[in-house]
């Protein structure tokens, strides 16, 4: 396999090494602050906090007596409570029975506290991940804004065609005779299958309190706002910005009419004419087979080439509420995790490929991708990636997170936790099945198309 292939094209693989290093190391000392600071809230001391593993680069004691640190790995992070004997929380004998002589300092190990302290604890982690995504994206929804209603016209995308009469301000009242409905009307979303499919429409306007019909382009242009990572178009060299004019020679002039040519394309390779800045280039790509998410549940299998589509004009928006924002954050974080979940129940029964499931090239890959597309982009990414960190350290599963928890359960129902000897196995178990995992992404990586 050529590893050229694995570095996106927009900085090598020194900046998709750094970028990915700075989502990962954002979103682990999220999380482990979380146990870091619920613990200390709980009446935990925590000895040691390390982002990174191996030798330590850099390190500091509190006045808490915690040592702050930064280790030579930066491809994790853990906080070592009192009483620990290693990062994964394990029990320290010694250090437990030279405590057990003293309550106070009992209580301050993370094996001598209540279950109450220790569930607290633990579950921190994620909770703290799923509130770092929450407030990332209600952050980038209050300053992106909502459109405007009714439909306002904001920036004009810059479109290779002659006939461009709107301007921003203007308020589209009809579209070739169609009333624009509201964002809020359910028919809104039917509007695109209404409209004729003509290179030209006209656009019935209120401009300064004065009804005009001019001319604009059709509403939904293929234009790229957006290429997805690991897609044909970014490997063929697809950028934002970028017009379709033509697909195998034809010409084009509406979005839909590169979805069908992909979709019908059975994989085969794509001619694409493309407008980038006042220049005609050529680009070749064969279309990638993906498994989406429906909204009734479940997955469907298409050809796509990674691209998302834009308006020939962006709406004009309105600032919304921090209630809105904020409800808007947590909706976003829910349907992540519940897409995650769909995803592998699926992949488990086979109905999707795994081919899915990524480990750290393909993270590390759609890094570097989501920064070269902008900073936002990128913050968005690790608002994503957060979500899944979380979710996935609540897998019932030794080692992690989910695994302590479930510990606690068994604790609270029986009144004693699991002996030391079971807790050493089931460990054991658990790192075992999380190596497994990350080297059966890794194989993902390197050889899944």
């Amino acid at each position: 396999m050529d590893i050229s292939a694995l570095i996106p094209a927009f900085g090598g693989f020194a900046w998709t090494i750094f970028f990915f290093v700075v989502a990962l190391s954002v979103i682990v000392a999220i999380h482990e602050y979380g146990h870091y600071i619920v613990g200390r809230w709980s009446g935990i001391h925590a000895d040691v906090f390390s982002i990174g593993f191996g030798p330590v680069l850099w390190s500091r004691v509190d006045k808490r007596g915690t040592r702050w640190q930064i280790a030579a790995l930066p491809f994790g992070g853990y906080v070592k409570f009192a009483g620990d004997a290693n990062a994964a929380s394990g029990k320290d004998e010694g250090a437990m029975k030279e405590a057990a002589a003293d309550p106070v300092a009992l209580r301050r190990t993370m094996h001598g506290a209540p279950l109450w302290a220790r569930a607290a604890t633990v579950a921190a982690g994620p909770a703290f991940n799923f509130a770092l995504s929450i407030l990332v994206f209600a952050i980038v929804g209050y300053s992106n804004g909502v459109p405007r209603d009714p439909l306002t016209v904001g920036d004009i995308q810059p479109l290779p065609i002659e006939v461009q009469e709107l301007e921003a301000g203007d308020v589209v009242l009809e579209i070739n005779g169609i009333p624009v409905p509201s964002f809020s009307d359910p028919a809104y979303g039917a509007l695109m299958e209404d409209l004729p499919f003509e290179r030209v429409l006209d656009y019935t306007v209120d401009r300064d309190g004065d009804e005009v019909v001019v001319q604009g382009p059709y509403l939904r242009p293929p234009l790229v706002r957006s290429v997805s990572p690991r897609s044909a178009a970014l490997a063929a060299g697809l950028e934002q910005g970028d017009v379709i004019t033509s697909i195998n020679g034809e010409d084009v002039f509406a979005f839909r009419q590169l979805v069908s040519a992909v979709e019908g394309s059975n994989g085969d390779t794509l001619d694409l004419g493309v407008w980038r800045n006042g220049e005609l280039l050529q680009k070749s790509l064969a279309p990638k087979r993906v498994d989406e998410p429906q909204d009734g549940g479940g997955f469907a299998t298409q050809w796509r080439i990674g691209v998302a589509s834009g308006n020939a004009f962006d709406p004009a928006s309105e600032t919304p509420g921090v209630v809105d924002a904020v409800t808007g954050g947590v909706a976003q974080t829910w349907r992540i995790i519940t897409g995650s979940i769909s995803g592998l129940g699926h992949m488990v029964t086979g109905a999707i490929s795994t081919c899915n499931l990524s480990g750290p090239i393909g993270i590390a890959q759609v890094s570097g991708t989501m920064a070269s597309q902008g900073a936002q982009s990128f913050i968005w990414f690790i608002a994503v990636l957060s979500t899944a960190v979380g979710l996935l350290n609540l897998f019932p599963i030794p080692a992690l997170d989910g695994g302590h928890l479930v510990f606690y359960v068994y604790e609270a129902a029986t009144g004693k936790p699991p002996s030391d000897g079971a807790l050493r196995i089931l460990m054991v178990f658990g790192l075992a099945l999380v190596l497994s995992l990350m080297v059966f992404a890794l194989g993902n990586d390197l050889f899944c198309p």
